[in-house]
């Protein structure tokens, strides 16, 4: 089911209309590829540059992922390697997220307790230190990714099913920074390099 945010909810948490917009293509690009609409998944893909390229940072991952997946569709729509060069740009971008990263704010989780609510505000830095780590592994995970990626994959449909499935089971029912990662590290079309070796 589609998820349907305010401009109220999107104000606070943050977020703007690219942001949610981005989400979308990237979305719309997965469910198409795993499909095997290469055509939709080509446009969704060359959205997803538009938006990030507009409205994102150079160090923003989703602007890293979205010259990666349309760089992918490129290569399987037009059967050459004429994404060749985004996958460069994509890792690149990664690499460079760090920053971008550093700055990403903790998301409040504390709900069932008044204690537990406590706990997480005096304890926030901790909080902070530990989201930090599983942050950097998805960065980590997505770089290696696009290290190990195939130049001229010849079908992305199993990828993109594998990175909708995840991103839909996976995905935080709120918006927050975290979410905005993820998105940029499971919508990645990129096959992992167990997958392509065909390990589970």
């Amino acid at each position: 089911m589609a998820e349907t945010w305010s401009v109220k909810e999107l104000l606070a948490a943050g977020w703007s209309e690219a942001d949610l917009d981005w989400e979308r293509a990237a979305e719309g690009a997965a469910e198409a590829a795993a499909r095997g609409d290469h055509t939709q998944a080509k446009d969704n893909a060359g959205e997803m540059v538009r938006i990030a390229r507009a409205s994102f940072e150079p160090i923003d991952p989703r602007l890293g992922t979205a010259l990666a997946n349309f760089g992918l569709c490129l290569n399987v729509s037009d059967g050459k390697d004429a994404g060749t060069r985004l996958f460069v740009d994509a890792l690149d971008v990664w690499r460079a997220s760090g920053p971008w990263i550093a700055r990403m704010d903790a998301p409040r989780m504390a709900r069932s307790s008044l204690f537990h609510m406590r706990m997480e505000l005096r304890h926030r830095e901790t909080y902070r230190a530990r989201w930090q780590i599983r942050w950097r592994e998805m960065a980590e995970e997505a770089k290696e990714r696009l290290a190990n990626l195939s130049p001229s994959p010849s079908d992305l449909g199993p990828s993109a099913a594998e990175a909708l499935a995840r991103w839909r089971r996976e995905r935080p029912a709120m918006l927050n920074d975290t979410r905005k990662l993820m998105a940029a590290a499971y919508l990645l079309l990129a096959p992992s390099p167990r997958s392509a070796d065909g390990g589970v």
